[in-house]
């Protein structure tokens, strides 16, 4: 007798998704490279450069120590903990409690799409900016939340219009997503910005969930404040951090959140029944990180910064109106005109084997732009250069441009 097909649905929450970007992207890479083509991947923000030797010494070391064999504790080595307070303090001039204000992660993205379980019940809104990360959007679906769209334009610096949300949706509204410097604009916020916003989170009682992964990276001298630098912050937000852009460690998973003492029990609550904390070989390595990393970290914003020139005066130079980022280590560039996003896209993907990330993959107020990584080697970006300016010159190029 023939078994009959069993097929599983998949339940409701994911039917809402779109695909993830970066997973789409990367199938269309490994088809081309299938092919033998030589791919100039701009795509997803994953640093080329290795991960300082010192932090993997200290990796090491504690791998071989068989104290660190067995489950990590839930909230984090204390000795971490520790480490990341006195980070914070000498680079923000702010205190935490090691112990009640800080909770490592098992990198930050984990614990931004964990968030919204621990404070959002069904029905809940989540003010969401456009374009986003994805996971404020997917983690706020997996909770029962619903998502109110923040448009971030151009025109205002693409930070949120705050005064623009509706009296209705501030009723129902539970937290307020922020991520500045910001992935995928590379716009920055000021203080100021930061106070309106914690001043707005006071009056309509929400959580500021602030996603700090790229603070490290600026350029020109750029340094991007914390949010509970401003006065009042710790009582309605929490900022998330990341070693991975900092130090070379997407692959490590290790990040750490920080600020309401509530809120970090609510997050910790919400791990301990779905992890069992991060290898605590690799806490060690990040303590070592944040204790002696200044060196490497400098290094690496030398080569960000090399490259971003490179990238941006070689666009110039071909006409493309382009400005040159304070921070992050992407470039948020206007589609020509005649393309969407995603056609333009595939275009340079088909036609020139350059891998681009299309706006509209982070949100709709995305079209109509698309972003490139820095996070590769100069003579690729080079190799791209040079196929760009023989195939896409770009219609508003001046007419002497070659």
């Amino acid at each position: 007798m023939p078994k009959k097909t069993i097929s599983f649905e998949p339940a409701d929450r994911l039917k809402v998704l779109p695909p993830y970007l970066f997973a789409e992207i990367d199938r269309r890479k490994r088809e081309l490279i299938a092919k033998g083509k030589d791919l100039v991947d701009f795509g997803v923000g994953d640093p080329d450069i290795p991960t300082p030797a010192f932090i993997i010494d200290a990796l090491s070391e504690g791998a071989r120590d068989p104290r660190n064999h067995r489950y990590a504790l839930d909230a984090g080595m204390p000795v971490f903990r520790e480490s990341i307070a006195r980070w914070f303090k000498k680079r923000f001039q702010v205190t935490l409690d090691s112990g009640k204000e800080i909770l490592p992660l098992i990198g930050s993205k984990e614990g931004i799409a964990h968030l919204p379980l621990a404070i959002l019940n069904p029905g809940d809104v989540s003010l969401i900016p456009d374009p986003c990360y994805p996971p404020y959007r997917s983690g706020t679906y997996f909770a029962g939340g619903v998502p109110y769209i923040l448009p971030l334009l151009e025109s205002n610096g693409f930070l949120p219009d705050l005064s623009q949300i509706p009296n209705d949706v501030l009723a129902k509204a539970k937290v307020l997503y922020l991520n500045y410097p910001n992935n995928p604009t590379s716009a920055i916020a000021s203080k100021a910005f930061f106070q309106e916003a914690v001043e707005f989170a006071h009056k309509h009682h929400l959580l500021i969930a602030q996603d700090a992964a790229y603070c490290e990276i600026g350029f020109d001298g750029y340094e991007a404040p914390s949010i509970l630098e401003i006065p009042g912050a710790k009582e309605v937000a929490i900022e998330f951090h990341s070693l991975s852009k900092t130090f070379n460690m997407t692959g490590w998973r290790v990040g750490f959140a920080a600020g309401n003492e509530e809120v970090i029990r609510h997050l910790a609550k919400v791990k301990s029944n779905v992890d069992s904390g991060i290898f605590q070989a690799i806490q060690l390595a990040g303590k070592k990180a944040l204790d002696e990393g200044a060196s490497a970290h400098r290094a690496n914003l030398g080569i960000y910064q090399r490259r971003r020139d490179l990238l941006i005066d070689g666009l110039k130079n071909m006409g493309w109106e382009v400005n040159a980022p304070k921070a992050t280590f992407y470039c948020w560039i206007p589609v020509p005109p005649g393309s969407t996003s995603g056609e333009f896209a595939a275009k340079f993907l088909t036609d020139l084997n350059i891998v681009v990330t299309p706006g509209n993959g982070f949100g709709a107020y995305g079209e109509g732009y698309f972003r490139l990584s820095l996070t590769l080697p100069e003579e690729r970006i080079q190799e791209a250069l040079k196929r760009i300016q023989k195939a896409h010159r770009h219609p508003h190029a001046k007419a002497d441009s070659k």
